[in-house]
C-alpha cells in the first residue's frame, strides 16, 4: 500500500542529519536493513540463488511467475561505499516480481577498501557472465539507482571501449553521472532536498576515486563521455533532489547524440523515489514495465 508522500518525506528528512554524521559502517548496516524491508513483502514470490565470483558475490532473483526471457543486471546504489547483496536483493526482488523477469543482483566491491576501478570491473565481469550464459546482449537490461545508475552508464562506456556488444537498454534511477557535482541543482535544491547533500556526495566521490583521480573521466562520470550509439534509456529523478542535473544533463546528452532516452521527473519528490512505497513509485513501476517489454520486443523508448 502506498504511503502518504508528506508522511514519508518527513521520515526521510528526519534521517538526513543522521546520515550526514554517521560512519561508513553504520551506513552499510542501514542499507542492509533497508534491503530486508524492501524484499520482505515479495520474498515468498521469488526464488534466490547465490552466484559467487572471485572478487564479489551476486545472486539470481527469479519470480515464481515469469513470462519474459531477458534478464535485468541490477547494480545497487550507495555512493560506491555502501550496499551489499542483501540490499541489492531488496529492490532486485521488486524488479523481478513486477516485471516477471529474472534479475541478476551484483554486490560489487566497495570503497574505500576497494576504490575505482573495482566496482566497474565487477560490473563488467557480471555482464560478461550473462553473455557467457547465452543471453543475447539486446535481452540484457541494465538497471541501477544513484551510484548504481551511474555505474550502468560507465559500464556502457567500458563495453564500447572493449568493442563488446552493448545491452538492450538502461534504466537509471536518479543516476549519479557527474562525480564532480557540478550541476546547478546542487545549489538550487540544497534547502529542499530531504535526503541528500552535495557534501556527502563529494565525500563518497573522494573515497571512491582516491586523491588525484580525474573525476571527469567517463568511467567515473559517464556524463562527460561520448554517448553516441548508447542503447535506449529510461531515466527517473525527483524534482527536489540535488542530483537532478545528473539525470537532466545525461538525458539531454543522449538525445543530442541521437539516442532514444526518456526522462521522468517527479515534482516535489526526492532521490531514488521509485524505491519508496509511494503512489508515484507505482507509476514509475508501470513505466519500467513498458520500457522493458518494449526493449524485448525490439521497440525503442
Amino acid at each position: 500500500m502506498p504511503l502518504p508522500t508528506k508522511l514519508l518525506r518527513a521520515q526521510v528528512s528526519a534521517l538526513k542529519p543522521f546520515m550526514e554524521n554517521c560512519s561508513i559502517e553504520t551506513i552499510r548496516k542501514t542499507h542492509t536493513m533497508t534491503g530486508h524491508v524492501m524484499a520482505a513483502p515479495r520474498r515468498a514470490m521469488a526464488r534466490y540463488a547465490p552466484q559467487t565470483f572471485p572478487d564479489f558475490d551476486a545472486a539470481w532473483v527469479t519470480p515464481k511467475e515469469r513470462d519474459l526471457n531477458g534478464v535485468i543486471l541490477y547494480l545497487h546504489g550507495g555512493g560506491y561505499v555502501a550496499g551489499n547483496l542483501e540490499y541489492a536483493k531488496g529492490y532486485g526482488t521488486t524488479l523481478a516480481f513486477r516485471n516477471q523477469i529474472r534479475v541478476f543482483c551484483v554486490a560489487y566491491r566497495l570503497a574505500p577498501e576497494y576504490p575505482y576501478p573495482a566496482a566497474l570491473e565487477d560490473a563488467l565481469t557480471a555482464y560478461r557472465y550473462l553473455l557467457g550464459l547465452g543471453y543475447p546482449p539486446e535481452h540484457i537490461i541494465l538497471c541501477g539507482e544513484s551510484a548504481g545508475g551511474g555505474l550502468c552508464y560507465a559500464l556502457v562506456h567500458k563495453l564500447r571501449a572493449l568493442h563488446l556488444p552493448l545491452p538492450g537498454g538502461v534504466i537509471g534511477i536518479s543516476p549519479w553521472t557527474d562525480l564532480t557535482c557540478s550541476g546547478k541543482f546542487y545549489e538550487v535544491n540544497k534547502d529542499v532536498d530531504p535526503s541528500m547533500t552535495k557534501e556527502r556526495l563529494q565525500h563518497y566521490a573522494a573515497l571512491y576515486t582516491v586523491e588525484g583521480g580525474d573525476l571527469r573521466a567517463p568511467f567515473l562520470s559517464p556524463l562527460f563521455g561520448d554517448v553516441s550509439g548508447f542503447p535506449p534509456s529510461l531515466i527517473f529523478a525527483g524534482g527536489d533532489e540535488v542530483m537532478l542535473a545528473d539525470a537532466v544533463r545525461m538525458n539531454e546528452k543522449l538525445v543530442q547524440a541521437g539516442c532514444a532516452s526518456q526522462l521522468i521527473i517527479a515534482p516535489g519528490l526526492w532521490h531514488v523515489y521509485p524505491l519508496y512505497a509511494l503512489q508515484e513509485s507505482r507509476e514509475a513501476t508501470a513505466d519500467i514495465i513498458r520500457f522493458i517489454r518494449g526493449i524485448l520486443r525490439g521497440d525503442t523508448v
